[in-house]
């Protein structure tokens, strides 16, 4: 048995050694390896701050203004539900790519009920919700009690549902949604800032509690991690996946509200882009806060440091072009740093296991 006093007492090279042989981490390593795990936690606020001052330097009239802090928080709403919804299955290791159908398909539905078919905008909205929940129920049981991959099952479904929305709406937007849905999101502000902006912040909130205080968040991690060793421990694996895929359809559901209330129309097509930049946000929130996890605040994030830069390049005078290279190089590059990330943690945990097995002999 170690004793605590040749670890931390005695003679000072012996006790060196002694962590060495064992596997302790010696004091200036221990800090190192602190400063790196901070620096890997920050990271991405230190671009984002990085950001925000060349371009404002670049743009001192345009760009460090409120009325573009205000469009860049009050425009991103509908991409944050979308990839806050789309955070849940992706813990749990499924791919849901219906999510910007399932968008538009609601959306649609409240402009058909509420513009054309004249229901009150509260049914509209509720009604609406209820598909995007039985889109994310469809997906659940391909997926789950079918037994097809969630990346075939969830685009078969996407494009199906998409196909619906052109159809139903004769490939037309559909405007004159009521108001009462437009004033709460875009036009009511505080202090300077659509509410649309503090509804995601909510969200983000409530996911966040429900990730790190909840047993429900932790069974979505373990679930993620190891399914055989979840289902050993009693998890049932299967209702969690269910159930992650269903609350993704009806984030997607509440995403397309936030557009109907946003543009006051409903389009068949105008969302189905958001897809990419959804994965994006996602991947990339992984790399921040808790590196290596899907977290709601690093999704949070990273929507509104993507829009920061894309922002910033449109104003220097970059073409559209420039939000499909901005979002799909971050897509590849939180993807690329999520594996070494992985590696380097797998090859941490390989060398403290050798160490406690030479410290057992």
């Amino acid at each position: 048995m170690i004793k605590t006093d040749e670890l931390v007492g005695g003679d000072g090279g012996a006790s060196a050694a002694k962590r060495r042989r064992i596997g302790v981490p010696q004091p200036g390593r221990l800090t190192r390896a602190t400063g790196l795990q901070f620096l890997e936690k920050s990271a991405l606020f230190v671009v984002w701050i990085l950001v925000i001052l060349v371009f404002s330097l670049l743009k001192p009239g345009t760009y460090p203004t409120l009325s573009n802090a205000s469009t860049i928080l009050g425009s991103q709403s509908t991409l944050l539900f979308l990839a806050l919804g789309l955070m849940i299955p992706l813990t749990v290791g499924e791919y849901d790519l219906s999510v910007a159908y399932n968008l538009v398909f609601s959306s649609l539905v409240i402009g058909v009920l509420n513009s054309e078919g004249h229901v009150n905008i509260g049914v509209a909205i509720l009604v609406s919700l209820a598909v995007a929940a039985a889109i994310g129920v469809l997906n659940a049981v391909l997926i789950i009690y079918v037994g097809i991959d969630s990346f075939v099952a969830t685009l078969g479904t996407g494009t199906f549902f998409g196909g619906m929305a052109l159809w139903i709406s004769g490939s037309n937007v559909i405007g004159g949604i009521s108001n009462s849905l437009v004033t709460p999101i875009i036009i009511d502000k505080l202090f300077s800032i659509p509410l649309e902006f503090y509804y995601g912040l909510a969200f983000t909130v409530i996911l966040w509690v429900l990730y790190r205080f909840t047993f429900l968040g932790q069974r979505l991690l373990f679930v993620g991690r190891n399914r055989d060793v979840a289902k050993l421990s009693g998890v049932r694996v299967n209702h969690v996946r269910f159930w992650a895929l269903v609350v993704s359809g009806l984030f997607a559901g509440l995403a397309g509200v936030v557009s109907a209330g946003t543009s006051g129309a409903a389009d068949p097509t105008a969302n189905i882009s958001m897809l990419l930049p959804a994965f994006a946000a996602v991947f990339l929130g992984a790399t921040t806060i808790t590196p290596g996890r899907f977290n709601p605040w690093g999704t949070t994030a990273s929507v509104y440091f993507l829009v920061s830069g894309i922002t910033g390049l449109e104003l220097v005078g970059a073409g559209t072009f420039v939000q499909q290279l901005f979002y799909g190089g971050a897509l590849i590059f939180a993807v690329a740093l999520s594996i070494l990330a992985r590696r380097r943690r797998l090859l941490s945990a390989s060398r403290a296991t050798e160490a406690a097995a030479a410290a057992g002999r």
